[in-house]
């Protein structure tokens, strides 16, 4: 998602009694903090808890692979090179056909109709299986060939599910199950949804329209891929750069890059030509005291050519037309079908209500910027603020902790974040060996996640530091969901001729990592995900991995999402963890940030547990904060307005239509000649959804707020959200949940209102920046 920058909070108090360390930080000495403490009883760190110290901060006399045993990624035994990854491939393409015949001649036997819901969940977790490993592996693996390997397995596999997906035949199985009342009786709420799911899929790829028309279908979702690669390719492409005289540079106050760019104007005796995105351009829109240069780097960064536009608009159009043909009035309404929001409407309600009730504190802060202006050209009214102005009179600055804090280590952070949902959850992290050939890199940590009463019930491979060819950015990979297995009666799919070592290799590879848990009905698939993010690797010269306070909280959103996987265990994996409705999927992982607010986690970074918490006041609100909000609820309205009826028509036009949003509904002018929306890249893989970060901040914000706050570590609440929220995984209808949660059942229906209620929720705190995953 597109992030807004979020703003340091300072701090006035006076010294504490008692210096505030964390062992395992460096220590750096702490002052200015209110001497009002209040000690809170906390679970001590276990030997586990502080072996993710000694893990991660130096994991060159920890990290051990095992030398007695070799097995493949992911202790998969098969998984030892490549062309290992290619026949899995063909091994799952075999077995899914199989099972697909099965499923297709299910009318056959009211026990095999019985079985459709559970076989197709099967027959997707079989695709799944390989084609998750494969893009963690197109994005994490060093080596080229497996790249390559993954992208065959990848690419075949997604051929063959966008065929099942187009399958008239499944469809028709599918609908004699769900239009039998004495078969759908018998389907328990997981069970039902997963069979919506496959219903909604199947109506969304126009499986009950004519032949003619499913083609066309096709060939529409083929030229969307194609136009969203090439809109994607354009959002980071080089603007081109804007010229700026050197008299219009006097008085910058950056004296570091500003003296540099001023020195070079002078020995060249040329204008500068200054890159859109580029430190120099940054520096000047921060620190150049003169207008005329800013504005002219406003305009570059935020330029397109008409080539640029047109793809975006060809996007759009084509995107109607798709939702066009199966029967809905827009890209929007046929996108919104399966999310709380439900309808365009729904969310239009919800962004006006966050409108009405942001726009007041954004044109207060507008007005300090004003001053601000005023201040500095001397003028007898308050001057306009335009688009330019902003990072001038309101430099973003760096987040920024509650409290000073001493430099927080990789492994202090992960940590606390253990101890933090032992608290909550009874749920700790356990460092584990990892056997030679099951990591992709030597920097890889393997974690057990461990439930006091069941024992392990998943396992979090880490791959945390950056390197060469690996993406930067943070994100969550699910390389296999929670399912129950012990009732697949594999027995009866059958066979085919000349398969049977494929069919074996493909059921040794779904057997890996089953366990019978404690408590539990069944065998069950144990999650299995991956974190990726670009940290500095620890060294012998540099110490420890010291995370900056956003790393810290990237963390925390990133361990929101494992967390939800862990516990979200169902018995169908098409709803299991974060197999959610999109604008649910990211309420775990931005609560989690909320939990960085509270003193009495921050102490859990104490590897002892003794550090007083301190209630401190003069907390600094930055001004600028909610005029970046209610941005992000513009550029989620033009979303709307892109994926809207109107944007049919062969005239609309983008660009307009921003001009007009900014106009009528924003804080701060359009400027013409620009055209943000060819860098708005969310557009494609948001298309119709950008509101679901604004949607899930505001819910975190009242959940934080009305349940955890005032005891952010009490194990009944946390029980209480496991409970009915995070087991549920997408298994039950968002609203419930999160109705129940905070005891307000006029949310329950999701409706019109429910949504307007949201907007009116205020979004509490700075969290929940997007771009994380």
């Amino acid at each position: 998602m597109l992030s807004t920058a979020r703003r340091a909070a300072t701090i006035l108090a006076s010294p504490a009694k008692r210096i505030f360390r964390f062992r395992g930080c460096q220590r750096l000495p702490l002052s200015r903090l209110l001497a009002t403490q209040a000690k809170f009883a906390t679970i001590p760190a276990s030997p586990e808890d502080v072996a993710l110290v000694s893990l991660f901060d130096h994991p060159s006399q920890s990290f051990k692979r095992s030398p007695l045993y070799t097995t493949g990624l992911f202790g998969h035994p098969s998984l030892t090179h490549p062309d290992a990854l290619v026949t899995l491939a063909e091994a799952t393409l075999a077995r899914a056909q199989i099972l697909t015949d099965r499923i297709l001649r299910a009318r056959e036997s009211r026990d095999e109709l019985l079985k459709v819901v559970k076989n197709l969940d099967r027959l997707s977790d079989m695709l799944c299986g390989v084609i998750d490993l494969s893009e963690l592996i197109r994005n994490a693996h060093p080596d080229q060939t497996w790249i390559r390997a993954a992208d065959y397995a990848y690419e075949s596999l997604c051929e063959f599910m966008n065929v099942l997906n187009t399958h008239v035949g499944l469809y028709e199985v599918l609908k004699v199950v769900m239009t039998d009342p004495t078969i759908v009786s018998t389907l328990g709420p997981e069970a039902y949804k997963t069979a919506l799911i496959f219903w909604l899929d199947f109506e969304k790829s126009a499986i009950d329209l004519p032949e003619g028309q499913r083609k066309k279908f096709v060939s529409l979702s083929s030229d969307i891929l194609v136009l969203g690669r090439e809109f994607l390719s354009q959002v980071n492409s080089t603007r081109p750069p804007t010229s700026i005289k050197p008299s219009e540079l006097t008085g910058l106050k950056d004296t570091g890059m500003g003296v540099r760019l001023k020195l070079q104007a002078q020995f060249t005796q040329r204008d500068l030509l200054v890159y859109p995105g580029s430190l120099q351009a940054q520096m000047i829109m921060r620190s150049a005291p003169s207008e005329e240069p800013r504005r002219r780097v406003y305009i570059a960064a935020n330029s397109s050519t008409p080539e640029q536009v047109e793809i975006l608009e060809k996007l759009l159009r084509t995107r109607g037309e798709l939702a066009n043909l199966v029967g809905k009035e827009s890209y929007a309404a046929m996108t919104l079908d399966d999310k709380m929001a439900k309808s365009p409407a729904n969310v239009l309600s919800f962004l006006d209500a966050l409108m009405d009730h942001t726009r007041p504190h954004a044109q207060k802060a507008l007005q300090t910027l004003q001053a601000r202006k005023q201040a500095h050209h001397g003028t007898s009214t308050l001057p306009t603020i335009q688009a330019w102005d902003r990072d001038f009179y309101c430099p973003p600055e760096p987040p920024a902790p509650p409290i000073p804090l001493p430099p927080l280590t990789l492994g202090t952070v992960f940590m606390g974040l253990s101890r933090l949902f032992q608290h909550l959850y009874g749920i700790s992290l356990r460092p584990a060996d990892a056997s030679s050939g099951e990591v992709w890199h030597p920097d890889v940590h393997k974690l057990e996640v461990v439930d006091e009463e069941k024992g392990v019930i998943g396992w979090i491979y880490a791959d945390l530091f950056a390197r060469r060819g690996k993406p930067s950015g943070a994100a969550h990979y699910t390389v296999r969901c929670s399912r129950r297995t012990d009732d697949d009666d594999e027995a009866s799919d059958g066979d085919m001729e000349g398969q049977e070592h494929r069919i074996v290799e493909s059921q040794h590879f779904e057997a890996i990592k089953r366990h019978r848990l404690p408590g539990h009905d069944g065998v069950y698939q144990l999650p299995l995900v991956v974190l990726l993010c670009w940290f500095m690797r620890p060294s012998i010269t540099r110490g420890p991995t010291v995370l900056e306070w956003h790393e810290v909280t990237t963390l925390f959103h990133e361990m929101g999402h494992a967390m939800h996987s862990m516990i979200g265990r169902t018995e169908y994996q098409n709803v299991s963890g974060t197999r959610c409705a999109t604008d649910f999927v990211e309420l775990p992982s931005i609560l989690m940030e909320h939990f960085l607010n509270s003193l009495t986690v921050l102490s859990l970074f104490d590897i002892e547990g003794t550090t007083a918490a301190r209630q401190i006041g003069n907390h600094h609100a930055d001004p600028c904060h909610s005029i970046d909000t209610y941005s992000q609820i513009l550029l989620a309205a033009v979303d709307q307005a892109y994926h809207s009826p109107a944007a049919h028509a062969p005239n609309f036009d983008t660009t307009d239509e921003l001009a007009n949003l900014h106009n009528t509904r924003g804080l701060i002018p359009y400027v013409p000649g620009t055209s943000f929306q060819t860098q708005f890249g969310h557009l494609f893989g948001y298309g119709a959804t950008y509101y679901s970060y604004l949607f899930d901040r505001a819910i975190a914000s009242r959940v934080w707020q009305n349940v955890f706050s005032e005891d952010p570590l009490n194990r009944e609440i946390g029980e209480k959200y496991k409970r009915e929220v995070l087991r549920y995984g997408g298994g039950k209808d968002p609203w419930k949940m999160v109705s129940k949660l905070l005891s307000a059942p006029e949310l329950e229906n999701g409706d019109a209102e429910a949504m307007r209620e949201v907007g009116r929720w205020k979004i509490q705190d700075e969290v929940g920046l997007p771009g994380r995953h």
